[in-house]
């Protein structure tokens, strides 16, 4: 058995999604200092590094994160390899995929995995994204998590429609993860996003095991 952590590491600097809170981290306290005890404070968004979407993010009155299943959260997963050719995710890419029958769970592994060494600190537009009529398919598929390695499951004009279709089927979004070292194949899914009550997203840490 392996554990694949696929889980950005949060640290100040880290790529955010534009006009989105920086990320802060700062020890309030310092045995050093002559404090009792070594206290981190932490400040960012919700949507920071890996996370999850909640249909709320979208789609007004949706689940809200700590309204979401565990069971949906979590269990079997096929990982998919697009081809670096490729610059979006549309219905065809889906189709030729071979996502297996009854799959639940899947998560893209694109060139974006190489973004976030590449480009450390800085967003960029030109990300691989999922496209509405891919986003129509998926949901006929009846998954219930698609996830993405990047800041947003979809890019440019797809952005909105793409989330509106995907989480308005109560589809679970999965985004930021880190897919670099991981192989095309069937996994287990571990993804436990912050209880934050009422949040329309949350941080998640989030591993794949293999050979279970």
């Amino acid at each position: 058995m392996r554990i694949i952590d696929i889980s950005q590491k949060i640290r100040p600097g880290m790529v955010v999604w534009p006009g989105d809170p920086q990320v802060e981290v700062n020890q309030v306290e310092k045995i050093s200092a002559g404090d009792e005890v070594n206290l981190t404070q932490f400040s960012m968004s919700a949507h920071t590094g890996t996370h999850v979407d909640a249909p709320c993010h979208f789609i007004d009155g949706g689940k809200k994160v700590d309204d979401l299943s565990l069971e949906d959260l979590c269990g079997p997963v096929q990982v998919i390899h697009v081809p670096s050719n490729i610059s979006e995710i549309d219905k065809g890419v889906v189709e030729n995929a071979g996502i297996e029958p009854l799959t639940e769970r899947v998560l893209f592994r694109t060139t974006n995995s190489t973004l976030w060494k590449n480009q450390a600190g800085e967003f960029t537009k030109e990300y691989v994204g999922i496209t509405e009529d891919a986003a129509q398919l998926l949901v006929e598929m009846e998954l219930k998590l698609v996830g993405v390695d990047y800041l947003s499951v979809a890019a440019g004009t797809h952005i909105r429609p793409t989330h509106e279709t995907l989480l308005g089927s109560g589809i679970i979004l999965l985004e930021g993860l880190d897919l670099s070292e991981v192989s095309a194949g069937r996994y287990m899914l571990y993804c436990l996003p912050l209880n934050l009550v009422g949040a329309d997203g949350a941080p998640a840490r989030t591993v794949l095991v293999e050979g279970v």
